[in-house]
């Protein structure tokens, strides 16, 4: 098969969490088992930075809302041999530091909407053929909001290629406001319930969840979360209605970046069989940090944005109460300042015990991942999650939520789990900080009491395979089903669907039913 995937990020060329994660290594994966996969990304200036072969322009676009040419720029990605179509338009993509999305200090740049449009605009014009490249594919593949009108600027076409759409955080839709509608010049038809309208506001996913052929999520359980209304953030009457088109496949581990037995960014590779090197790597962050090297001194990481949906508020809640325990912990990661500067008052205040970085290296990731005992990611919720795979193979105990991914790839530490040899971490099931206090707790005990069990937890983790080839064969399934012919069309009934029924289909729910008041509310980032 030839499938294009459409992705704002794809590591190692862009990155802010797991979607560069995904988007960097399942196209390889795809290839190993033959098929010809091609990444279209938009030319970001630290993307073409990172470039280590040739750049070369492939087509010139002229795309509606841009009044300057769309260069098509085509190189590999770097260590692997996936062609990466780099959508460059200078005036949207370049000279922006921070991140794809948002500035220096958080705020989302104002005009991605048009950038988001422009590329997308673009990515359809290749799909169709029109960019005289020789190559159009079978299927493409968009992902998250950024890529959500691709699928809905395919579905103008008779003859076009079959569309998936994966959603990596139903959280994160890319509203903006009905002028930003207008002035994109999208068909006024799709200002509807049945198009890309989501209460006043234009909402980029729609486009996604409303005109693509499937659509996936990275974890099974996610699959079904959404469908509810407590976690479906108001768009949940829509996916039940699609739900015959919806499949969750969970995320998969790139173990050719993530495995200790090769890592070279950690102190000591090490393996199942050598799991006593593991220590060496503690030593080295204990130093690194500054504190005590106290080999039976517990060691607890955390990875991750700075933001509610991760629980940075119940970890920030929970620190104070388990310092008084004899523990260390180091925290990586970047979001939001009121959480960033807690977790720096907290560190100054524990500089024994607690160390935080605020920002994000790749590095002192898999330093982390490898030098700490127990992992924790204390999510609200959690579409897939990759870090607690990661920590898995690390030997590093996860201790997690159970919700969405989390609970598709941590077996609780249960007795019957234990007794079974099963068990790989520790779950808790409330979003409070008393409820994730317990599970550290519980953790800990294990770790400083039963040192058989411990063991055990870390055999078993390092023994799960996560890898991409179970994921790319599921995806591969699913890619197959996309093309097949369209079953024909039942007989119109002859009275209307009701109201409910119009509204389930088109994402919008009466307010009082909409289930979005329990979680953050949708915002247009990453």
């Amino acid at each position: 098969m030839k499938i294009l995937f459409a992705t704002s990020e794809a590591y190692p060329l862009s990155k802010t969490g797991g979607l560069g994660d995904v988007c960097g290594s399942l196209p390889s994966a795809l290839q190993a088992l033959g098929d010809d996969v091609r990444v279209a990304l938009p030319a970001y200036q630290h993307a073409l930075e990172r470039v280590t072969g040739g750049v070369r322009e492939v087509a010139a676009l002229t795309v509606p809302g841009h009044d300057q040419p769309v260069r098509v720029l085509e190189t590999l990605l770097p260590e692997r041999a996936v062609p990466v179509y780099l959508i460059s338009a200078p005036a949207l993509f370049d000279d922006r530091p921070g991140t794809p999305y948002h500035d220096p200090d958080g705020r989302e740049w104002p005009d991605n909407a048009l950038r988001f449009a422009v590329y997308s605009r673009a990515v359809a014009a290749l799909a169709l053929g029109q960019a005289g490249l020789g190559w159009t594919p079978d299927l493409v593949h968009g992902h998250d909001w950024t890529a959500g009108l691709v699928p809905a600027l395919l579905a103008q076409h008779e003859r076009r290629p079959a569309t998936v759409f994966t959603v990596h955080n139903l959280a994160h839709q890319g509203l903006y406001p009905r002028e930003t509608f207008d002035q994109l010049g999208l068909p006024p038809a799709w200002w509807a319930l049945d198009g890309l309208e989501f209460y006043g506001q234009l909402s980029f996913i729609k486009g996604g969840l409303v005109f693509a052929d499937w659509l996936t999520t990275v974890s099974p359980n996610y699959a079904r979360e959404i469908c509810r209304p407590d976690m479906g953030c108001g768009i949940d009457g829509l996916l039940r209605h699609r739900r015959d088109r919806l499949v969750g496949v969970l995320n998969g581990a790139d173990y050719d970046v993530w495995d200790p037995s090769n890592d070279p960014l950690i102190t000591r590779p090490y393996g199942p069989d050598t799991l006593a090197r593991k220590a060496e790597n503690k030593r080295a962050l204990q130093r690194l940090f500054g504190f005590a090297e106290a080999p039976g001194t517990p060691l607890i990481a955390h990875i991750s944005r700075l933001v509610p949906q991760k629980g940075t508020d119940l970890l920030i809640e929970t620190i104070p109460r388990l310092m008084s325990e004899q523990v260390q912990m180091v925290v990586l990661g970047r979001g939001e300042p009121r959480f960033a500067q807690a977790l720096t008052d907290l560190a100054a205040r524990y500089p024994r015990q607690l160390a935080a970085y605020v920002g994000y290296s790749e590095e002192l990731a898999h330093r982390m991942t490898a030098g700490a005992d127990m992992f924790c990611m204390p999510s609200r919720f959690e579409p897939c999650g990759l870090n607690q795979i990661y920590s898995l193979r690390y030997g590093t105990v996860p201790i997690v939520r159970r919700t969405g991914g989390l609970a598709d790839t941590v077996v609780d530490a249960s007795a019957e789990a234990v007794a079974s040899d099963a068990a790989t971490g520790f779950q808790f099931e409330q979003a409070t900080s008393h409820a994730l206090l317990e599970a550290l707790r519980r953790a800990l005990r294990t770790y400083g009491q039963d040192a058989k069990t411990w063991r055990q937890l870390v055999a078993a983790g390092m023994r799960q395979d996560f890898s991409w080839e179970r994921g790319a064969r599921a995806y591969q399934a699913l890619y197959r089903q996309a093309l097949q012919p369209p079953a024909q069309p039942e007989p119109a009934p002859r009275s209307r669907p009701s109201a409910r029924v119009r509204r389930e289909a088109s994402g919008r729910l009466p307010r009082e039913t909409s289930g979005r008041v329990p979680l953050p509310p949708p915002v247009a980032k990453v």
